[in-house]
């Protein structure tokens, strides 16, 4: 089903206030805001986090929500343009890279910027039931970071991907694509949006599809 509507609703929790000074900080200069547009007409807007750079061109992991059109799960929509809400509160244009409709995953490029912070993925840190993560996510119209807290649960997801996980964190439509993490700022899945529960695309899975991304080209269905 399509979300539509405002993308602009804030977290009803804020939780910046547990998380250490080192953590909030490398956050707030990795995540970003990222809204698509139809000529003038706002199509989607969610959060992402960069994750490499090289030389002035960023790279940033977000949701495949972006693009994908609403009629067709299939398919995204054509010629739409992308812009990207930056830690230093500019706004670039942003570049469809990679993507894919299956596990609802995409890759946006922007140049001129070099990030500062990028998603901290190789810690060795395995996800098990019970344990403390924080949801981010960053409202396009203001740049407003936001942080709610939860535990990952034992509980399996009832949609089609199989890999995706559950957190109790609840977010806002305007953290989907956003990163989950542990209270050391290790990034341990995606977010996606759901009314009673929040569901994520977790690091191994995240990773996986960034080397696939690498190896076969711009977009993979299988």
């Amino acid at each position: 089903m399509r979300l539509i509507n405002n993308f602009e609703e804030k977290f009803v929790e804020d939780t910046w206030s547990k998380l250490s000074k080192k953590v909030a900080s490398n956050i707030s200069q990795s995540v970003v805001s990222l809204a698509s547009f139809k000529g003038e007409e706002r199509f989607f807007a969610c959060t992402g986090i960069f994750i490499d750079f090289n030389g002035s061109t960023s790279r940033i992991l977000t949701s495949a929500s972006l693009v994908r059109t609403s009629g067709d799960e299939h398919k995204i929509v054509d010629n739409l343009k992308i812009q990207v809400y930056l830690p230093n509160k500019h706004l670039s244009v942003g570049t469809l890279q990679h993507y894919n409709l299956s596990y609802n995953i995409a890759v946006v490029s922007v140049k001129g910027h070099h990030c500062c912070r990028t998603a901290k993925f190789h810690n060795q840190m395995q996800i098990e039931p019970h344990m403390e993560v924080v949801a981010i996510g960053r409202i396009f119209e203001t740049g407003k970071l936001m942080a709610t807290s939860g535990i990952v649960t034992e509980k399996e997801s009832n949609l089609d991907c199989k890999d995706l996980m559950i957190s109790t964190c609840k977010i806002t439509k305007a953290g989907i694509g956003g990163p989950l993490i542990d209270f050391g700022g290790n990034f341990v899945g995606m977010n996606f949006y759901g009314r009673k529960e929040t569901h994520y695309l977790p690091k191994s899975t995240v990773l996986e599809w960034l080397r696939r991304f690498e190896r076969y080209g711009f977009h993979i269905f299988f």
